[in-house]
């Protein structure tokens, strides 16, 4: 979503004018819960909520165009010392400066055994005495994992209002993801969303390699394999504007062997490409699926 950022009340075709070395684009916007098709002459409003394609190296340079980039986070406090948070705290705590509060007196002395460079605390996360002593207003990112929605949300607002900069939470319950995330919780994870994208790659048919669901689950972003040749695939030796999409789809990126080429109208789909595509109205899915497979004389 934009928050401020530098191209707000500019046309996308801006884009390109501010980044003239970068290739990248918008595949997909959001506006007040409504999708609406990017052309270049779409302006960007406040709060858009915005999907766009780019190489990795470029990601964070298109991102300081769409909304203000915070510093890097150095400080961070996990609440909750399950497998998550147990984790998370060892795969951040060689770059990152990390506290983890842990309820169970045994579990935090495993933990604090376990882990290197964290410091554990045996306590309630949501006990602002703890909070304010571990001087929570310093904190850069305060995540919640434990088990119970209820106390990372609760442990979460509290942090916040005391002065951490970002909160996260773990939700098991996808519905709560919309009611929370925007507000004094930052981010909402809901792994039953992650465990969707999974399911969702292995039932697709076709050459579909990848799923993710978007938007807790409204859109999706489809990794799918051309296979086969001008006569015997719907895609492959096509270019990309003569290729007829389902209504809502597009086609955001190719990704060829080692490099990454931003989809336009004139580009030719080759054997083996990745087709990155973007699906705002998933009752389609099916006519994507049936452009990936080959005709049954493919060998």
């Amino acid at each position: 979503a934009y928050y401020g950022g530098l191209l707000v009340g500019h046309a996308l075709s801006a884009l390109k004018e501010h980044m003239p070395n970068i290739e990248t684009r918008v595949a997909a916007i959001y506006r007040r819960g409504h999708a609406i098709k990017p052309l270049g002459t779409t302006i960007i409003e406040a709060d858009d909520e915005v999907f766009f394609v780019a190489a990795t190296k470029h990601i964070r340079a298109v991102m300081s165009e769409l909304q203000k980039l915070e510093r890097s986070y150095r400080r961070i406090m996990i609440a909750g010392g399950g497998n998550v948070g147990f984790g998370l705290a060892r795969a951040l705590e060689k770059t990152h400066s990390v506290k983890l509060i842990e309820r169970g007196k045994e579990r935090a002395e495993f933990l604090s055994s376990a882990l290197d460079n964290t410091v554990v605390y045996v306590g309630d996360a949501s006990d602002p005495e703890l909070l304010e002593e571990e001087n929570i207003e310093q904190v850069d990112v305060f995540i919640a994992v434990t088990n119970d929605d209820e106390a990372n949300i609760m442990s979460a607002m509290l942090a916040k209002r005391m002065g951490a900069q970002k909160t996260m939470v773990l939700i098991k319950r996808g519905a709560y993801v919309d009611l929370l995330q925007g507000g004094e919780v930052d981010i909402a994870v809901s792994p039953q969303q992650a465990t969707i994208s999974a399911l969702l790659t292995h039932i697709r048919r076709g050459d579909i390699v990848n799923v993710y669901s978007l938007r807790r689950g409204a859109a999706e972003a489809i990794e799918a394999i051309a296979h086969g040749d001008s006569s015997t695939s719907k895609v492959v030796g096509k270019a990309i504007g003569s290729i007829k999409l389902p209504p809502g789809t597009t086609i955001g990126a190719i990704v060829r062997g080692e490099n990454v080429l931003i989809a336009h109208d004139s580009t030719v789909i080759e054997t083996d490409d990745h087709i990155i595509l973007f699906m705002v109205d998933k009752k389609h899915i099916v006519e994507v699926e049936k452009l990936f497979q080959v005709s049954a004389i493919f060998i």
